[in-house]
């Protein structure tokens, strides 16, 4: 309930290993359960949107709105909160992701879900010292592999996802060149038109103003702002 009213979702979670390099617990105990929380289509958004995050005019809005309510909700559980934005290099959380639900490689880089496609994301990681009654990852088939036509290979206009000794190369220049110019006005105000070409899971696409949110924080990071 605590998640879902901030439009967050448990995303799943296993019992990580010694070498998964976890660290102790502020109390010295080691980590025995990592659970994952996302999100999926505009729910968070629309949550967010109604915090002083949102409207106060101060740097990286979306990552001090999801420390303040995922801090609460792990004090609250007994839980010790990990962030994907918090040390570099990040937390991998992709890897976790993989371990944690039936999330599979899509050919734009990110993680596709068999319900959500490419809409979703991860906010933190909680890590608890005891082990939690969690059900194993459903077994899914992988989307992209059933999915012969592959759009997102195509849209995009300056052809940013190059196909590159068996695997497909996003050229990253090339997508920030375009979405600072005019050309490139509908993927900076309504998201990456590849993500968008996507079948997997449109119902769960972002909101325009969700995707232009994103796309302008991608661009200010790309160009080192």
């Amino acid at each position: 309930m605590a998640l879902a009213a901030r439009g967050l979702i448990l995303r799943g979670g296993f019992q990580p290993a010694e070498e998964d390099g976890l660290p102790a617990l502020a109390d010295g105990r080691p980590v025995r359960q990592l659970m994952l929380v996302g999100n999926a289509g505009p729910a968070l958004w629309r949550a967010f949107n109604q915090a002083p995050e949102a409207r106060d005019g101060e740097p990286h809005p979306l990552n001090r709105w999801t420390r303040r309510v995922i801090d609460e909700i792990a004090t609250s559980f007994g839980a010790t909160a990990l962030y994907p934005f918090e040390i570099r290099p990040a937390w991998p959380f992709q890897r976790w992701a993989q371990w944690a639900e039936p999330v599979f490689p899509s050919p734009l880089g990110l993680l596709i879900h068999p319900e959500f496609g490419l809409w979703h994301a991860y906010r933190a990681a909680l890590l608890f010292a005891e082990p939690r009654s969690l059900a194993p990852p459903a077994r899914a088939t992988h989307p992209c592999e059933i999915c012969a036509e592959k759009p997102c290979l195509s849209a995009c206009p300056v052809e940013a996802f190059k196909p590159a000794e068996g695997a497909v190369r996003y050229d990253v220049p090339a997508c920030l060149n375009h979405i600072e110019g005019p050309a490139g006005h509908d993927c900076l105000e309504a998201g990456c038109r590849a993500r968008r070409a996507c079948p997997v899971g449109a119902e769960w696409r972002s909101e325009p103003a969700q995707a232009g949110f994103h796309m302008r924080a991608f661009l200010r990071a790309g160009r080192g702002h």
